[in-house]
């Protein structure tokens, strides 16, 4: 999949993260179960783990789980069962390795690369989070739409760094203008939640752009959902800590 063809279908994802975000409640706990199974997906091949199958279900069911605890949890803190999930995924991540049959070649690699993959998936429940808090469905759409907005601008053929600045100021940019359009979110606030969000996509371009696995479909499904799911958490977190 091309760099640009990747871009798109990142910024669609987050446009319908946006406008989940703008409904709340189940239509945006669906949205992030989905991108979670993506992820998991396509994940295996992406890391190169040697029992592909077993990291995906250990994934997907990491992911699907916190989506699940947060959006049943009835009170703040809405993350605090989070790290119940994840404990339970490693423990996942083990009896999978204990299910192969392959001789378990690789099996630091395997264990540590399935691990990384939960967690990954697993912050994707921190778009629930932030849907769930009171006022807190501006701040999923302004993440959204930065998130859009950077996952476009970062295409464009300029020099590394000339590159992250111009993706980081362009979602700054744009999560300005949804904080300038949207109540319930200053304009400065939206700008620092976009520039948060800019540098995230401007680091995960830099780090995936120029792996060869990314000519094949899986590798890329995952690198194309990676950005929505881990910027879930990156909202939560900066998005209390302006707002509230």
């Amino acid at each position: 999949m091309q760099l640009a063809t990747r871009a798109v279908v990142t910024a669609v994802l987050a446009t319908a993260v946006a406008v989940a975000g703008y409904v709340g409640g189940l239509p945006l706990s669906i949205t992030a179960a989905v991108l979670a199974v993506a992820l998991a997906v396509g994940w295996p091949a992406l890391a190169g783990l040697p029992f592909a199958p077993g990291s995906a279900v250990v994934v997907a069911l990491g992911g699907v789980g916190a989506v699940a605890v947060v959006h049943l949890t009835d009170s703040e803190p809405y993350l605090r069962h989070l790290p119940v999930v994840f404990a339970g995924a490693i423990l996942l991540a083990f009896v999978n390795e204990l299910l192969r049959r392959d001789g378990r070649t690789r099996l630091v690699e395997s264990v540590s690369g399935t691990v990384a993959g939960t967690l990954v998936a697993a912050a994707v429940a921190g778009w629930v989070a932030i849907g769930r808090t009171p006022d807190g469905e501006p701040i999923a759409v302004v993440g959204a739409l930065s998130l859009a907005v950077g996952s476009v601008v970062v295409v464009l053929h300029l020099t590394p760094w000339i590159g992250a600045l111009v993706t980081a100021a362009a979602a700054a940019g744009a999560g300005a203008l949804g904080g300038f359009l949207l109540p319930g979110i200053d304009p400065l606030a939206g700008a620092i939640l976009g520039l948060a969000v800019g540098v995230l996509v401007a680091t995960l371009h830099a780090l995936f752009d120029q792996l060869p696995s990314l000519e094949r479909r899986l590798p890329s499904l995952a690198v194309v959902t990676l950005p929505v799911t881990v910027t879930g958490i990156l909202v939560y977190v900066v998005g209390r800590v302006l707002v509230g």
